[in-house]
């Protein structure tokens, strides 16, 4: 067309004409081509941004944006289609114009440009929102499976609370129950205390019957016995005891009664015999015999140590009893070693004291 237009003008005719179809073609050009490029952004922004809500929206905003562009250049056009009319008076403002023109062309390039740098820009933030909403829609599905599990969980709990207060409400009654019975029972409680308290009472006054009248046979025993022993250096009464020293029973390591022990114990034998049968049958009474040593330790083929020999002795002196007639539940036999002395001191003396057998009468 330029060289059409040359052509006419080296040709001397008119060249308006010319010029306007040549503004008029690249204004349509121009317009192509922004649509060519509009469409091919909606094109692309609508298969990349399919389903995106949010980056739907930015990329319309865009879209808007880019429609307002087109709105001026629409305007621009029908300035341009107003002033095809004015071009035939005045070439030179078509022309300059024209220039114009170029320079929002080359605005319009840089538009696009910066069109495709944003196009860009929003697939990839498309991208990243496809990114995040995988990520979302994993932690929807674990959120999911998580609220079943503790549906679950809630279930279970609520029967177990039902459980619990329905034992509750049977430990309440059985609870009602326990406390009517310990009402009950506390009624009798105190009835019973007291009726224990009279007989305890009455009990006293009986076991105190009993020890004194115990005590009196014991001192009848006791004083039997001295009388039918004698007077020996050798056998005395301290207090509740009666103490044979055991020289007077047993040989030196021995735990066989002599011949002088065994006519000794003959006589606690008959004595005990006699008092035993005026004892009444309600006095529980017993004869204990224990075997004292000196602190002297022994150690033989027969004894090991001195708990031996004296448990032995004490044995001895109640099988010989026993021998003799006294009933068999009414003694006891205790070893008691050395650890049990009377005389203090590692004199002869001392040591003859406590190597004793002693016997008490006393109540079981």
């Amino acid at each position: 067309m330029s060289l059409r237009s040359s052509r006419r003008r080296g040709d001397g005719g008119d060249d308006t004409w010319p010029g306007f179809v040549d503004a008029l073609s690249t204004l349509l050009l121009v317009m192509v081509f922004l649509l060519s490029i509009f469409a091919l952004a909606q094109f692309f922004l609508g298969a990349a941004l399919s389903g995106r809500d949010a980056a739907l929206e930015q990329l319309r905003e865009q879209v808007a944006e880019l429609g307002e562009l087109l709105s001026l250049e629409r305007q621009s056009s029908a300035d341009l289609r107003i002033s095809l009319g004015e071009l035939s008076a005045s070439l030179q403002t078509l022309r300059t114009e024209r220039d114009d023109l170029a320079d929002d062309l080359a605005g319009v390039e840089r538009a696009l440009a910066d069109s495709r740098a944003k196009l860009e820009a929003a697939e990839q933030a498309a991208a990243d929102r496809a990114a995040d909403l995988a990520a979302m829609e994993s932690r929807r599905d674990e959120t999911i499976e998580e609220l079943g599990r503790e549906r679950d969980i809630s279930a279970k709990a609520r029967a177990r609370v039902a459980e619990l207060e329905a034992s509750l409400i049977a430990l309440r009654q059985q609870l009602s129950r326990i406390e009517a019975a310990l009402e009950a029972s506390e009624t009798r409680d105190k009835e019973q205390q007291a009726t224990i308290a009279d007989l305890g009472k009455r009990l006293n006054v009986a076991l105190a019957a009993k020890v004194e009248e115990l005590a009196g046979y014991r001192s009848e025993f006791f004083g039997r016995l001295r009388d039918v022993l004698g007077q020996r250096s050798d056998i005395r009464i301290e207090g509740d005891r009666f103490i044979f020293q055991s020289e007077l029973l047993f040989e030196s390591g021995n735990a066989a009664l002599g011949l002088q022990g065994r006519t000794q114990m003959r006589q606690v034998a008959r004595t005990l015999t006699e008092i035993g049968k005026d004892i009444p049958g309600d006095i529980n009474w017993l004869l204990r015999v224990d075997g004292h040593t000196d602190k002297v330790p022994i150690s033989t083929a027969q004894f090991a140590n001195n708990w031996e020999l004296s448990s032995a002795r004490a044995i001895s002196v109640v099988q010989f009893l026993i021998s003799e007639g006294v009933p068999p539940q009414r003694l006891a036999a205790a070893g008691f070693g050395e650890y049990q002395p009377i005389a203090p001191g590692d004199s002869p003396d001392a040591l003859r004291r406590n190597r004793r057998i002693e016997m008490r009468f006393t109540q079981r």
